[in-house]
């Protein structure tokens, strides 16, 4: 305990056991927060009309996207997740949790369908959280394994990860615990700094971008 936070914490000498200071860690993850599955598959609610919102956007410029309407995904979001390890040694990816941040009620904007261009399809390594449920857990889907994983640095996984509620507006984040030999660790997986956000959409109004076309229109029954 103590003082011992602030300013000696620049050295990252000694390892307190349980924490890893960043330089330890054997493993990095390369974080997609927005995986266009099929050309419909990404929705975002944003509060504002359509007259105020943009084209849609691609899958890699979905996060500029949703950060300049204060977009949050809609009904899904599926992550993609690319952990490789950083040194000789195999890593154990040994678990993959869910947190939830908050849970609050949907929020009661627009739906905005990115529906252009083509994602890839999804690799078999998918995950599924009902983020409605108590006590969320991170389930295998189409009856492939479940964790425990080893990657090397020749050696990567990609984990696809498909969030969904239909009742709230719910912030998360994603912890992986890894182990290396004697070394143990949790790194935890947001977006970019700030916790992954997934709102039910609880019928509101929603909104396509025809191809070729120049503005929104409304979506046929509702």
């Amino acid at each position: 305990g103590g003082p011992d936070g602030g300013a000696a914490q620049g050295s990252g000498a000694q390892d307190t056991g349980g924490t890893t200071t960043g330089a330890a860690v054997p493993l990095t993850v390369n974080t997609r927060p927005y995986v266009y599955d099929d050309p419909c598959s990404q929705h975002f609610l944003v509060d504002s009309e359509p007259a105020q919102v943009g084209p849609p956007a691609s899958e890699q410029d979905a996060p500029r996207w949703a950060a300049a309407y204060g977009a949050v995904s809609s009904g899904e979001q599926e992550v993609a997740l690319t952990v490789q390890g950083t040194g000789e040694e195999t890593v154990v990816l040994e678990a993959l949790h869910v947190r939830v941040l908050s849970k609050g009620a949907p929020l009661a904007w627009n739906d905005y369908s990115m529906g252009v261009g083509c994602g890839g399809g999804v690799g078999t390594k998918s995950f599924d959280i009902d983020l409605d449920k108590g006590s969320p857990t991170v389930t295998a889907k189409n009856g492939q394994r479940d964790f425990p994983y080893k990657v090397s640095e020749s050696d990567p996984e990609v984990f696809y990860v498909f969030a969904r509620t239909q009742a709230h507006d719910v912030r998360w984040d994603l912890t992986l615990d890894w182990s290396s030999g004697s070394r143990r660790g949790t790194v935890r997986i947001d977006n970019a700094g700030t916790t992954f956000r997934t709102s039910a959409d609880a019928g509101r109004p929603g909104y396509d971008y025809p191809l070729g076309g120049s503005e929104w229109i409304a979506r046929e029954g509702g």
